[in-house]
């Protein structure tokens, strides 16, 4: 119990604390954005702030968001709006290999959806969790722009095409630390 007097630490001196590297990283970077008084200017910056912080810290949590939210002078709630309807966006850690299928109607027509269930099988998550070790994360994308090659899986930035449930082993194994 703390009493009601005693300083509580707020989240973005939380996430100075614990992160201070990253956290200056995004701060110089949001110190290169013609940021003003005007909120709907600044609303311009907010999907470049995101990204930026999410290849920064790997993932936007809610101090990230709170920073964002203060620096841009927007609400918590327009930032977490903008993060829950982009799908490329999560403010949940992701495993070190970030396993995408595209489930767009090219690959979905090819068998994508049974790709994913194998994904979850050998992996022990669900669509849109990270493995209990942290090395993988299962996700699900729209498209990828690949249609020739459906069904589609990417791993990081390497692309997989015409993939089967019986190749899901081989790219899982192919994750190397």
């Amino acid at each position: 119990m703390t009493c009601c007097c005693e300083k509580t630490e707020s989240a973005l001196e939380k996430l100075a604390r614990l992160e201070p590297e990253k956290t200056a990283q995004l701060n110089a970077f949001i110190d290169t954005l013609p940021i003003g008084k005007d909120i709907e200017s600044n609303r311009a910056h907010l999907i470049i702030a995101l990204h930026q912080a999410q290849g920064i810290f790997g993932y936007l949590p809610s101090e990230v968001q709170q920073l964002i939210a203060e620096r841009l002078k927007l609400t918590r709630s327009e930032i977490y709006g903008v993060i829950s309807f982009y799908s490329y966006f999560t403010d949940k850690p992701i495993g070190r290999f970030k396993i995408n299928v595209c489930c767009g109607t090219a690959c979905f027509v090819k068998g994508a959806n049974l790709v994913v269930e194998q994904f979850s099988r050998e992996l022990n998550i669900k669509e849109g969790e990270t493995s209990a070790d942290g090395r993988f994360f299962l996700g699900v994308l729209r498209c990828v722009g690949a249609c020739s090659l459906a069904p589609v899986v990417m791993v990081n930035e390497r692309v997989y095409g015409n993939v089967t449930p019986a190749m899901v082993s081989q790219i899982i194994a192919d994750c190397k630390d």
